[in-house]
């Protein structure tokens, strides 16, 4: 939406001045009407030429701070804008700061909270947006922001858990890999140098990795572009509906990983959607956002086939007793939620009791993944520098056996 400059007279403070953003003139006319303000100018802001090269995000921990505060304030019964105004000071983040001194300038301008919160859909989640509008139309923003800052929290907490367990592998691998290569590549020409230079004969397992050295030598440039495009290649194909179906459920297969995957989808299904419900937003909404923010095709569609079963009349479990993402366990507590009238207390029991499903997977992954790779570098790694050795042992023994 553009901002525009306004300019002109309160009948109480004088002349005044602003910037408000709207669809046109005539809104900003009108929003300043309503405000009793006789209005003398307004005129379009000029775009300022901006770089943001090196933008500082808004983490989900800069997020849940903001959404704390703000619950603070609002619950000690300061003004809305103050309570931005005051915010947007001690903001750390210049980003983030610009953000929320624009959310002030809208309400100033007479948008609702959540009309400003919509227009900045880089920071501020269709989840934020609908809790933050379920609490200025029930009169309980403070509770509603309260609830909205702990889920923040929760669910950064989880991805951080999923985060950890996937880094160290990760490193490990790379660390392994490019060991391997330096070596390949720069420690054994030099080995095969001093061998040739001797005349020795090399014996199969040298003979291998001196192969292996002179093909990689040769082909290392071949390899990275082949392995990039492969890289490129799978990115636009899980861009497409197939290829985020297919893959995402490929990451539900695998053996270890795919059971954090399960427990983390679950875990950020039932505390999104228990959230909602109990911050007031329909049933169809807050089906439609957890399944936005499910982080997984397959999930999301098992949300999606249980939306389109609570429209046709239906209840939420029967869909998803079919769906092998959600185990029996899960489906029949949301049954019982449902049937007893308190779904969105059952369904953060489930995110509770998954949170810690995840801790445990976690470490599962850690503990099955963590030996694999040391095996797999000690292996790859100690195989190549004993295979570099064995002529010199072989030379050694037969200088030794010639002596006597």
């Amino acid at each position: 939406m553009p901002i525009y400059m306004w300019k002109g007279r309160d009948t109480k403070a004088g002349l005044v001045s602003g910037e408000m953003t709207a669809d046109n003139e005539a809104a900003v006319i009108e929003a300043l009407r309503k405000r009793n303000i006789i209005v003398s100018s307004v005129r379009l802001k000029p775009k300022a030429l901006q770089i943001s090269f090196g933008a500082k995000k808004v983490s989900g921990k800069d997020l849940s701070i903001f959404t704390r505060q703000f619950a603070t304030m609002i619950n000690s019964g300061l003004p809305l804008v103050q309570c931005l105004d005051i915010l947007s000071g001690q903001l750390d983040n210049p980003s983030f700061r610009k953000i929320v001194e624009q959310i002030k300038t809208d309400v100033e301008g007479g948008s609702t909270l959540a009309e400003a919160l919509q227009r900045q859909k880089s920071t501020f989640s269709e989840l934020y947006v609908n809790m933050a509008a379920a609490g200025e139309a029930g009169g309980i923003l403070d509770n509603i922001l309260m609830r909205l800052a702990s889920y923040l929290e929760k669910a950064e907490a989880l991805a951080g858990k999923v985060k950890r367990a996937m880094i160290m592998p990760l490193i490990l691998t790379i660390v392994a890999v490019g060991a391997a290569t330096i070596l390949l590549i720069f420690v054994i020409p030099i080995f095969e140098k001093m061998f040739t230079g001797m005349g020795a004969k090399l014996p199969g397992p040298t003979l291998f990795v001196v192969g292996l050295s002179k093909f990689l030598q040769k082909f290392i440039i071949p390899i990275i572009i082949v392995v990039t495009a492969a890289v490129i290649a799978v990115q636009r194909f899980y861009k497409t509906d197939k290829g985020q179906l297919m893959l995402d459920g490929l990451m539900l297969k695998i053996p270890v990983l795919g059971n954090l995957q399960q427990k983390s989808a679950i875990a950020r299904f039932a505390r999104t959607l228990g959230t909602l419900l109990a911050s007031g937003v329909a049933i169809m909404d807050a089906l439609e956002i957890t399944a936005k923010t499910a982080g997984n095709r397959v999930v999301q569609d098992a949300i999606m086939a249980a939306r389109k079963s609570i429209g046709g009349g239906e209840t939420i479990s029967a869909p998803l007793k079919t769906m092998k993402i959600f185990p029996p366990m899960v489906v029949q507590m949301i049954a019982v939620g449902e049937a007893t009238g308190g779904l969105d207390e059952m369904l953060n029991k489930i995110a509770d009791f998954y949170d810690e499903e995840v801790d445990g997977a976690v470490e599962g992954l850690t503990a099955a993944m963590e030996p694999i790779i040391m095996v797999v570098l000690g292996v790859g790694i100690g195989g190549m520098v004993i295979a570099m050795y064995l002529p010199i042992f072989t030379m050694t023994s037969a200088l030794m056996g010639g002596s006597h």
